[in-house]
């Protein structure tokens, strides 16, 4: 009797033993797996978006010119679907634009066609606007984006970056007029008026505070030197021109 008993003991012994093999084994699976697809997750998630912005870029850029492309192709009586035509179209266009650029005589029609743009009703104020914001991103221009500054919003303690645009006279004091990008794409936004005083002037670029932006705050400076804005004649500016006036 006592010998019966002691094989029943090893088998469950090594029952046991073998379960928590078991164990360990589908553990050590699930650890691998979970590992590996959080790596390959941080490595494609950045290649799918990457992938999926320059898509719609692509996309975007393409349609622009593509249906006066296909109308001319159907014009010529050639059946033809190219893909990306439409970007290389744009991209010669651009060139041409720039290499117009470089001498008197493009300059001198750039100036005639912004002219009779800015002679159309709402089409001169949507171009004038649009050339601005260009300028002011661009930094060129003598409109624009004078100071890149900070505000407290949207609640008292929190802090946002923005862009001075202007200062501008009220009843109750000088203000500051500030455009106020949204992350990620900081050529959307808002405008907010607030009295001088409590804007606070740095010490960064238009270019970093746009890349901090565009970032979502991930390329953000080590530091960021703060102080009380002062009025200066470079901020106040002369007076804005309507659009009608522009192109004097």
């Amino acid at each position: 009797m006592p010998n019966s008993k002691k094989p029943t003991r090893i088998r469950r012994r090594m029952s046991v033993l073998s379960r928590r093999r078991g164990r360990r084994w589908r553990r050590g699976i699930a650890r691998n797996l979970r590992r590996n697809l959080i790596a390959g997750s941080l490595l494609l998630i950045p290649v799918a978006l990457t992938y999926l912005v320059v898509r719609f870029i692509f996309d975007l850029v393409d349609g622009v010119l593509r249906p006066a492309i296909q109308w001319a192709f159907q014009r010529a009586g050639l059946d033809w679907t190219i893909p990306g035509l439409g970007v290389v179209a744009m991209v010669i266009l651009v060139y041409v634009a720039g290499l117009a650029l470089a001498n008197a005589l493009g300059r001198q029609m750039l100036r005639w066609s912004q002219e009779a743009l800015l002679r159309v009703p709402l089409i001169g104020t949507l171009y004038s606007a649009a050339k601005k914001l260009v300028e002011s991103f661009s930094g060129t221009g003598e409109t624009g984006f004078k100071r890149v500054v900070m505000i407290e919003y949207p609640r008292s303690g929190a802090w946002t970056i923005g862009f001075l645009t202007g200062i501008t006279s009220t009843s109750i004091g000088a203000m500051a007029v500030i455009y106020i990008p949204t992350a990620p794409t900081p050529n959307t936004g808002w405008v907010a008026i607030v009295p001088v005083e409590q804007v606070l002037d740095t010490d960064l670029t238009v270019q970093t505070a746009i890349q901090l932006t565009f970032s979502g705050g991930i390329l953000s400076p080590a530091t960021i030197k703060i102080r009380k804005l002062e009025l200066t004649a470079a901020l106040i500016g002369p007076a804005p021109k309507t659009p009608a006036e522009d192109h004097e």
